[in-house]
């Protein structure tokens, strides 16, 4: 099956987007994986899916998968490419959407300067939302912020990291680093998302707090490894900074990829992310009916 693609990022956050608005693909896990492939397939940390809207009030409504072809609920990143696309395919002529993802509706504005603005929703906190199940582990408050002590296993020993969970409409861990570039990012990332705690695995954050309007920020993800940026992470990041009376309502945050900005008022407000999203190429690729992958491949580039 010969299927078009275009290859998007934001903030070094790399895509494969696809449009079904007008006929469905039929994609199994097998297919996502061998799309972001980056040896055998296109190559990109999620794969887009554009869908028609199946609820009034809504635009267009869209699916997210990992490269290793698991659904995943939101990304950040992938939604502000997701209005760059549909507005380069004229697929709308709006500046300000509405779109269906897995646990909702999201809200994306395109600015004149190229930059795009996305209403994430409100953070959650409550287990059940990420799903988390602390069992006997320890956890203390500061701030308006609840952390939890992790036993990880990771470098030959077992340690403690206290971490701040946050919902974005996806997992959140999020610990404090004095250097983000030292830190044991897929180590810990790795152990993390391994413990029983979290039974639908987490994304992890390693945030490091250069000042109350700046930090820095490396994210471990679920199904893809570190990526250069994590819009959602962002989100989750400053979210968990705000709570620890760390930082101020609006912050820059700097990926490896790229600069994000977080704005959040607290409360139930919403969480508003903004930051860059360009098309790379447009591509058309022989999708396999049976996609095979060597475990080399798996390895990242």
């Amino acid at each position: 099956m010969r299927i078009p693609f275009t290859k998007m990022q934001g903030a070094g956050n790399d895509f494969v987007v696809l449009d079904e608005t007008r006929a469905s693909y039929h994609l199994r896990p097998e297919h996502y994986r061998f799309l972001g492939d980056r040896r055998y397939g296109v190559g990109a940390d999620q794969i887009l899916t554009v869908r028609p809207a199946t609820q009034p009030g809504v635009d267009f409504a869209y699916v997210i998968h990992n490269a290793d072809g698991g659904e995943v609920e939101q990304c950040g990143n992938g939604a502000r490419c997701f209005v760059r696309f549909v507005q380069e395919q004229g697929m709308t002529d709006k500046a300000r959407i509405r779109v269906q993802v897995q646990h909702g509706v999201i809200e994306l504005e395109a600015l004149p300067d190229g930059t795009v603005t996305v209403d994430m929703g409100a953070p959650r906190f409550d287990h059940a939302a990420l799903p988390f199940v602390p069992g006997s582990l320890a956890h203390r408050t500061v701030g308006q912020a609840e952390l939890w002590q992790l036993p990880v296993s990771a470098g030959g020993q077992t340690d403690t990291v206290e971490v701040a969970l946050v919902s974005m409409g996806n997992p959140h861990a999020v610990l404090l680093v004095d250097d983000v570039m030292r830190a044991p990012v897929e180590a810990v990332g790795r152990a993390v998302q391994a413990l029983p705690a979290f039974p639908n695995s987490v994304n992890v954050g390693f945030l490091q707090v250069l000042d109350r309007g700046h930090v820095r920020l490396r994210v471990y993800e679920r199904g893809a490894g570190e990526t250069l940026a994590c819009g959602t992470g962002a989100c989750a990041a400053v979210v968990a900074g705000i709570r620890q009376g760390l930082l101020d309502p609006s912050v820059q945050v700097d990926a490896l990829g790229g600069t994000l900005r977080i704005d959040w008022q607290g409360a139930e407000s919403p969480v508003l992310m903004s930051g860059p999203a360009t098309t790379v190429y447009h591509g058309e690729i022989d999708l396999p009916e049976h996609p095979w992958l060597p475990e080399v491949s798996k390895v990242a580039a």
